[in-house]
């Protein structure tokens, strides 16, 4: 069977699943839990999915779900985990836990795997299907990393995965599939600045970290503008300063914070490296000395050029608009699929920029699980077609 015609046989399976797949939006959205806490959200998508296939657990409260029997498979993501974050849109079906919502559209792309994972079980697919219902994408230990690092992929045969991720900057009606670079790579780094403290009326006695954490601030700001090449994309953010405790007193320590975000690893190793360099020259050259910590995050998540490229036409087919040119210094744990195996992120247009992702006001309307259902479906018969071998 051609993946033309699989796709058609698919999509008009997957118009079937959609009434229901809307109601279970509803009961994640009615029901989100934060990360590190999707136990019962996973229960509820489980519950939607076919009956007979048995559910591995991972990472805690994530798990898997082969659909389409033996053999080499196709991975597609969706997330659990839902925002701390106090919902604002009055529709019947808000969220039942206040300070908790699905403001990333979650709900949504859970919603439309569970669509396709039934569609792919009734009528059968170009190959297995490996859902995979990830945990803890919102904060830290990441959950996409512990299903990587698990080994289950490996165990499950699975040879691309693909992911879906609505965005409220395009279009409804469009879909970003762009080759290479998507989404930056985002590590967060502390700067302590540690001097000799004293009274502010006899600064000549102290070595004072608060004016050189402020020189430090400002010799880092030139490390994106000086030192890295202007058509390549990197972000450096200075977020929280703290230190002292009175008007009258230069403290002894000083401390900032910030992310750093880059679109090329080579770019996010080099400005590590010069991140401390700069923090501990600047420092001594004032007297005092900086202790630089970096917590790594995500890598740079990298739409494979191949899997992109036959992803293009399917979607079109389907009668979405195509754009080829989104990207984002945002972040997202799916790149750690991306780093080990051919993967695909489709960004699913919402409202055109009329809202933000993370609003207490963030509702894509229940068109878009169609739309988030079909690039699903896009990406998993191209990785199927591209990625394995036909008997």
């Amino acid at each position: 069977m051609s993946s033309d015609t699989t796709l058609t046989a698919l999509a008009a399976q997957l118009e079937l699943e959609l009434d229901g797949a809307v109601e279970l939006r509803h009961q994640l959205h009615a029901n989100p839990g934060l990360s590190g806490d999707e136990a019962a959200t996973r229960e509820l998508v489980l519950a939607a999915l076919p009956g007979r296939h048995a559910a591995t657990e991972v990472a805690g409260t994530g798990a898997v779900v082969r659909v389409g029997g033996d053999g080499p498979a196709i991975a597609v993501r969706g997330e659990l985990d839902a925002l701390a974050v106090h919902e604002e849109t009055g529709v019947p079906w808000e969220s039942r836990h206040p300070g908790m919502m699905h403001a990333c559209g979650h709900d949504v792309h859970l919603a439309a795997l569970v669509a396709l994972a039934r569609a792919v079980d009734r009528i059968g697919g170009p190959a297995p299907l490996l859902a995979v219902l990830q945990p803890r994408e919102e904060t830290y230990p990441s959950g996409a990393q512990d299903v990587t690092e698990d080994g289950i992929l490996d165990r499950e045969q699975c040879r691309a995965a693909v992911g879906a991720h609505v965005q409220p900057l395009l279009a409804a009606g469009t879909v970003a599939c762009t080759p290479g670079g998507v989404n930056a790579s985002a590590d967060e780094f502390t700067v302590t600045v540690r001097g000799n403290g004293g009274h502010a009326a006899y600064p000549h006695l102290t070595r004072d970290p608060v004016v050189t954490l402020a020189h430090v601030v400002v010799a880092l700001q030139s490390l994106v503008s000086r030192e890295t090449d202007p058509m390549s994309s990197v972000v450096l953010s200075v977020t929280t300063l703290a230190a002292g405790t009175a008007a009258n007193v230069v403290p002894g320590t000083a401390e900032a914070r910030g992310t750093l975000r880059a679109m090329r690893t080579a770019d996010r190793e080099f400005l590590h490296q010069r991140l401390v360099e700069t923090a501990e020259g600047v420092a001594q050259a004032y007297g005092c000395a900086a202790d630089v910590r970096i917590t790594r995050g995500e890598p740079v998540l990298d739409n494979d050029a191949t899997l992109t490229a036959a992803t293009q036409p399917l979607l079109a087919s389907l009668g979405l608009k195509v754009a080829t040119d989104l990207r984002s210094a945002g972040a997202d744990d799916f790149s750690y699929f991306s780093a080990r195996m051919p993967a695909l992120m489709l960004f699913v247009g919402t409202h055109g920029g009329t809202e933000q992702l993370h609003s207490p006001t963030f509702l894509p309307p229940d068109e878009r699980v169609r739309d988030v259902a079909h690039a699903l479906l896009a990406g998993y018969v191209a990785a199927a077609e591209q990625f394995i071998p036909r008997p």
